[in-house]
């Protein structure tokens, strides 16, 4: 059983599937529906390989929440990379500072409830989401 909250660093590609593993038996311990546990991975995957890629490393954060009468899932990445300096450009379909496809943060997004981006050049990157059950 996985516990209700926690972190785990990600520092290597390892790491991202350490983070696929937890964030799928999380999914699964919370109830959550096959399609909604399979968003939720994919955008735990694609933050996870951005803290790693572009971030140099960093951390993910676990736990479940509760607002009013609904409860989810809440996943925190953090780095003290470079950071985003366009914000609006990174969320943009296609657009990738490295060699990517460009469809990490647009894509994350798209596959979850709650999306939230607070970087700053040279400030480190922090992702927030959430998949409500």
């Amino acid at each position: 059983m996985i516990a209700e909250n926690g972190s785990l660093p990600i520092r290597i590609e390892q790491d991202v599937v350490l983070a696929r593993q937890t964030v799928r038996q999380l999914a699964v311990a919370s109830g959550l529906r096959l399609v909604d546990q399979t968003k939720l991975v994919t955008a735990a995957s694609e933050l996870a390989r951005n803290a790693v890629i572009y971030g140099g490393g960093g951390d993910m954060h676990w736990s479940r929440v509760e607002r009013g009468f609904r409860r989810g899932i809440q996943l925190v990445f953090a780095d003290q990379g470079p950071g985003i300096p366009d914000q609006a450009k990174a969320l943009t379909d296609g657009w990738s500072s490295g060699t990517g496809m460009g469809l990490g943060l647009s894509g994350s997004r798209r596959l979850v409830d709650d999306f939230e981006l607070d970087t700053a050049a040279g400030q480190g990157t922090r992702v927030t989401i959430i998949k409500w059950i």
